[in-house]
């Protein structure tokens, strides 16, 4: 039994499917369209009112800045006209969390996150507090995913990643031999710029122009090649990453595999593997609760909740022009020293300080207070 009443999801596949890619601008205005109703909707479903609610969680970062203003000037207007408590959700806590909703994940436990945006791999100590094994040098292995099926001329609907994973289930892996991604590198960090150029390349050689029913199976083979590299370099790097983990915190029971990617059932597949090869059971949220969606980000808040991770908001809230958005949030700021190689797309992320750091920094306060 699922332990939340409803799950209201808006999807904009077909709005961004013709660019090839989310255009910020129109998943705002997407956004703000369905807002007002996805959340009367919810409330409906679950046969309550808003006053009837302890809290409202919202997602405040990392992502599109113009996209979270909409969700966190909602969640505002909610917290502050019914008296509710405000939870602040980092959205890649969210994905790391949520595992726990369906399965008894105690801490600590190994995650590893795969999205579009993002490829981290995290002890999770506590709600709110992690420490960082790897992460990516360049592109994270959904957009990888993504740009490869754009590559091939596949439908985007309801993702590429979907799409790529179904293409490849009737290829041949081995036909095309890329290169694995960091192999020469004993760290637990990841790289998918050279495999995708790589995916390019073999695709304008054998596969030129659009997509057709005769040059299907070299799609196909190109696509199947693709995954395997890609996977495996997951699984590589998740089994160095548990070895390391379990230096840190013998007493990590599971691997949880979080995000868009971990629908992939090859992946799953892997990841088995790797658990059981040193004595750790695997846990991945239900298919459904893998891509971006509202239950996870409610979980999130719910467990943020429980240790007084929250704000109130004054009435006078509900009408101001200013939120807090965290477009980019690092999960964490400490570090293996093994893998100190620091990835380009956290080089820019020096804005917002960790969410390790605030969580740590609350809690002292709630101690100090007691």
């Amino acid at each position: 039994m699922h332990p939340y009443r409803t799950d209201i999801g808006i999807l904009q596949v077909d709005i961004h499917a013709p660019w090839g890619g989310v255009v910020p601008k129109l998943a705002q205005e997407a956004h703000e369209a369905a807002m007002d109703s996805t959340v009367e909707q919810a409330l409906q479903q679950a046969g309550v009112r808003p006053s009837d609610l302890e809290a409202v969680a919202v997602t405040v970062g990392p992502g599109l800045s113009l996209c979270l203003k909409v969700g966190v000037q909602k969640a505002r207007q909610l917290a502050a006209e019914h008296g509710l408590k405000y939870v602040a959700v980092h959205h890649m806590e969210a994905h790391a969390l949520v595992a726990r909703a369906s399965a008894p994940v105690a801490f600590p436990f190994l995650c590893l996150l795969v999205s579009g945006g993002h490829n981290l791999l995290v002890i999770a100590h506590g709600v709110g507090r992690y420490s960082l094994l790897g992460s990516t040098l360049d592109d994270a292995v959904g957009e990888a995913y993504d740009k490869v099926a754009r590559l091939l001329g596949l439908e985007l609907r309801p993702s590429g990643g979907a799409a790529v994973e179904t293409l490849a289930a009737e290829g041949d892996d081995q036909r095309f031999k890329f290169s694995m991604p960091l192999r020469m590198r004993p760290n637990c960090n990841f790289s998918y710029a050279g495999l995708k150029t790589a995916v390019r390349l073999a695709i304008e050689a054998e596969a030129p122009g659009p997509a057709t029913d005769a040059n299907r199976q070299v799609r196909a083979d190109i696509a199947a090649s693709f995954q395997r590299v890609a996977l495996t370099h997951l699984e590589e790097r998740t089994r160095r990453a548990a070895a390391w983990a379990l230096e840190a915190e013998p007493s990590i029971c599971h691997i949880v595999v979080a995000g868009g990617v971990a629908a992939n059932k090859l992946l799953r597949s892997k990841l088995q593997g790797v658990a059981k090869g040193i004595g750790l059971e695997l846990v991945s949220p239900p298919p459904q609760l893998c891509t971006d969606n509202g239950v996870m980000v409610a979980w999130a808040g719910a467990e943020r909740l429980a240790l007084g991770l929250w704000e109130h908001l004054p009435a006078s809230a509900a009408d101001d022009a200013w939120v807090d958005v965290r477009p980019r949030w690092p999960l964490t700021d400490q570090r293996d020293s093994r893998s100190l190689s620091e990835p380009r797309s956290e080089r820019k992320k020096g804005i917002h300080t960790s969410l390790t750091a605030l969580t740590e920094a609350t809690l002292c306060i709630h101690s100090a207070e007691q």
